[in-house]
């Protein structure tokens, strides 16, 4: 409960009579009214946590300083004035503190102030204690609670200086993702770095409701909607870097969890010499991707890097030349020159339907996000018939499967014999540390395990990552892509019209040199890109 100064008390009005005569002196009412002074410049530490409530605009304003609290509610505050009740009946109501005044110099206000709000140790140290897992809990299920009370926790300090510093921290351990998961005694926070997601210090359950609503309020969602999923979506400028943030939250039983997806331009190259790609395969690539007409297919779980590929061709192809339009969901990163769509499907606006506004547009390349139905992909297909390059992906599990599926969705056979150039299918593998990575001799369950896969480890040297403090003992620093390319050949096509089962078309495509994406992981841990166990987790 929030302790206030009643201006009603004896002492109070006989302050305030004071502080309106013009005697005595305010050296004689100190020692009257038993005000100690203090000299701030012997201050060893100052109460962070109590200033960041209070936030350095409010101390400098009313120019005071929190010292310490006490054991029966008492806030010691220093003050340049200290007969300003109404900075003291302002700070008693932002801390929950009542207020035992001291006299500073304005001099030490200003060193103070300096002191705390400009210490970078000191405040990480506060945001320490803040997120200090809050075991007096006993709340069971996520309470109603007014839009007031969610908009006035949503600015709280505690709350801003949270929010501030954990998306600092994403970036500063290129995070992709950040997990803000409600449980019931506590905040449970993760990020994913490199594909795999750790666990940080628990924050304080307290901080919940203000940390929920000022994600809530920076994405453009509605706070006062706590029942169903939303989507939002936040621009930052963090470091120097511009940062898009898209955020999805879902209602769970101790409250909202959000997850909160980074795209941050500045760590991620769109260059298609970067992709990793043998210069056999890049060629070829490159080749199809300057045709005049034909179908790209990117395939992979979520988090494989499709985008990216995608992104990298869209921006090896862009020249003035040339009319180039996408259609996203949602549009991750801008590229100059191209026409992207944000789709919209509570209005209509989806992939099929823009895809057919895209064939009025005179469009060169067209890229559609995802071919999620069949009337997507045969509109994409027919678009690639027509004298259109186009790009899109797929979630399968390799190459060969991604032609079973567009079967299986009522793509006619020969459309995707006559229409589709290139099938990509790939994944992320976690890179070996360069500052930590040694040589290794396999465990006899790897081999065993790749010798059941028919790869043979015995003629070839391995690494592995012994953990260091630049990889935070992981023996991993960033990811590369392994990729499977699916050319389509005439003798492929033979066998996709007549029904060739899956195996049939993978011993087609690999005496056509297609490269499995196991051997492909294989080839990138000999050269000591990434580790055999990594391999062996993304296949």
């Amino acid at each position: 409960m929030t302790k206030e100064i009643s201006s009603s008390t004896p002492e109070n009005t006989a302050l305030i009579a004071a502080s309106n005569s013009q005697f005595p002196s305010k050296e004689v009412l100190y020692t009257r009214f038993a005000i100690e002074f203090v000299d701030l410049k012997t201050v060893y530490s100052f109460d962070n946590s109590i200033a960041i409530k209070m936030t350095e605009e409010l101390c400098e304003y009313h120019r005071v300083v929190p010292l310490e609290t006490t054991a029966d509610g008492q806030l010691m505050l220093a003050m340049a004035d200290p007969f300003d009740m109404v900075a003291q009946q302002i700070v008693s109501v932002k801390t929950g503190y009542t207020i035992k005044a001291l006299k500073c110099s304005d001099d030490d206000i200003s060193f103070a102030l300096g002191r705390i709000y400009k210490n970078d140790t000191s405040f990480e140290e506060t945001l320490q204690e803040l997120i200090e897992v809050d075991d007096d809990s006993e709340e069971i299920e996520a309470p109603e609670v007014s839009i007031d009370i969610l908009r006035s926790e949503a600015s709280d300090a505690p709350a801003v200086v949270f929010v501030n510093s954990l998306l600092v921290q994403a970036i500063q351990e290129r995070a992709s993702d950040i997990h803000i998961e409600p449980q019931e005694t506590e905040l449970r926070i993760r990020l994913r770095i490199d594909g795999i997601l750790k666990e940080l210090q628990a924050a304080s359950k307290k901080l919940q409701g203000g940390v929920v609503a000022r994600i809530k309020i920076l994405s453009s969602m509605d706070i006062a909607e706590q029942r169903i999923p939303q989507d939002g979506r936040i621009k930052f400028k963090i470091m120097g870097r511009s940062v898009d943030v898209r955020v999805s939250t879902v209602p769970g039983i101790y409250g909202e969890k959000i997850v909160m997806r980074i795209l941050d331009k500045g760590s991620t190259s769109l260059n298609i010499n970067d992709l990793g790609i043998k210069p056999d395969q890049l060629d070829r690539l490159k080749e199809i991707a300057n045709a005049a007409h034909g179908m790209i297919l990117v395939t992979g779980p979520t988090g494989s890097g499709k985008t990216t590929t995608l992104y990298s061709i869209l921006n090896y192809v862009n020249s003035p030349s040339l009319n180039i339009v996408t259609a996203e969901d949602p549009v991750e990163y801008r590229l100059p020159g191209i026409t992207q769509i944000q789709m919209k499907p509570k209005v209509g606006l989806t992939f099929a339907s823009t895809l057919r506004s895209f064939l009025r547009q005179d469009p060169d390349i067209i890229m559609v996000g995802e071919m999620r139905d069949l009337e997507t992909a045969e509109i994409g297909v027919k678009a690639a018939l027509t004298g259109h390059l186009v790009l899109s992906t797929l979630h399968t599990n390799d190459a060969i499967s991604t032609i079973t599926r567009l079967v299986n969705m009522g793509v006619d056979r020969y459309l995707i014999t006559s229409s589709v150039s290139l099938i990509v299918s790939q994944r992320l593998v976690r890179r070996l540390c360069l500052n930590c990575k040694t040589s290794y001799e396999p465990s006899k369950s790897l081999t065993n395990s790749f010798a059941r896969l028919e790869i043979d480890l015995t003629d070839n040297e391995y690494y592995t990552g012994k953990g260091c403090k630049q990889c935070s003992g992981s023996g991993y620093w960033g990811r590369a892509a392994i990729h499977e390319f699916l050319f389509i050949t005439e003798e492929l096509k033979e066998l996709i019209v007549t029904n060739g089962t899956e195996k049939e078309m993978r011993e087609v495509a690999e005496k056509s040199g297609m490269v499995s994406l196991l051997n492909s992981g294989h080839q990138k841990a000999v050269r000591g890109i990434t580790s055999l166990e990594e391999v062996l987790r993304v296949n």
